[in-house]
């Protein structure tokens, strides 16, 4: 009984060693050997709450999200946005927070922007505006017609996910990579879930672990796009 009991508690702490942290905004000593993942959700969070159901693609599952991004150890940074967010504000405030980060020594390559769908519009605007050649971007549902949106960039390391079968933001991200401007490195995966746009409303495996190894990914140097 008591080698089961002293077996039970081990287990216990080695989960609690990789398990990571959720705030709402960055921690005012970050620790400079952590990794900080800013997670912007959709905008059914905007108008329904953190955790929506919709007619179409069920459950938006955000703070499942949250904690299976913090699942190897990451600090989790997000917060529900109001009602009609505006873009270019919401992306100047993660910038801000970053540009908080780097100042206190948190290196570029130990931070991560994960967005989906309108957060992914977010995260592609916080590339274009931060252009921090280390800072990896994970984008889910991101890309569809931007020409109204020519000075846009992406800039940093970035990978992009689209799923097959949406028909609400399944483009690829590539013409977007491909502009003048590039990224320091560019991948995307294309999922075959069959869920449309709600593949990404809870933490499947087909994106989430793709990302977590992208997250946790051995850190690189910052270099220029050209070099």
């Amino acid at each position: 009984m008591r080698l089961r009991l002293c077996l039970i508690l081990s287990l216990l702490l080695i989960g609690s060693a990789h398990a990571g942290t959720v705030l709402s905004v960055p921690p005012e000593r970050p620790e400079r050997d952590r990794t900080y993942v800013f997670y912007l959700h959709g905008r059914i969070v905007e108008d329904r709450g953190v955790r929506p159901v919709d007619t179409r693609f069920g459950l938006y599952d955000y703070p499942a999200i949250l904690d299976a991004l913090s699942a190897r150890g990451a600090t989790v940074v997000s917060s529900q946005r109001p009602h009609d967010a505006d873009v270019n504000e919401s992306a100047g405030r993660v910038v801000a927070q970053i540009e908080g980060l780097l100042r206190a020594g948190v290196p570029e390559q130990r931070i991560v922007v994960v967005g989906f769908s309108k957060g992914g519009m977010i995260a592609t605007h916080v590339s274009s505006f931060l252009r921090r050649p280390g800072v990896r971007y994970v984008l889910l549902a991101a890309c569809w017609d931007r020409q109204d949106e020519p000075q846009l960039r992406l800039t940093g390391r970035v990978l992009a996910m689209r799923e097959t079968s949406d028909d609400l933001a399944g483009k690829s991200c590539r013409s977007l990579a491909e502009r003048s401007e590039r990224p320091v490195s560019f991948e995307e995966l294309s999922l075959s879930t069959g869920k449309s746009h709600g593949a990404f409303y809870l933490p499947r495996r087909e994106w989430l672990e793709p990302a977590l190894d992208w997250i946790h990914a051995p850190a690189q140097a910052p270099r220029d796009a050209g070099s």
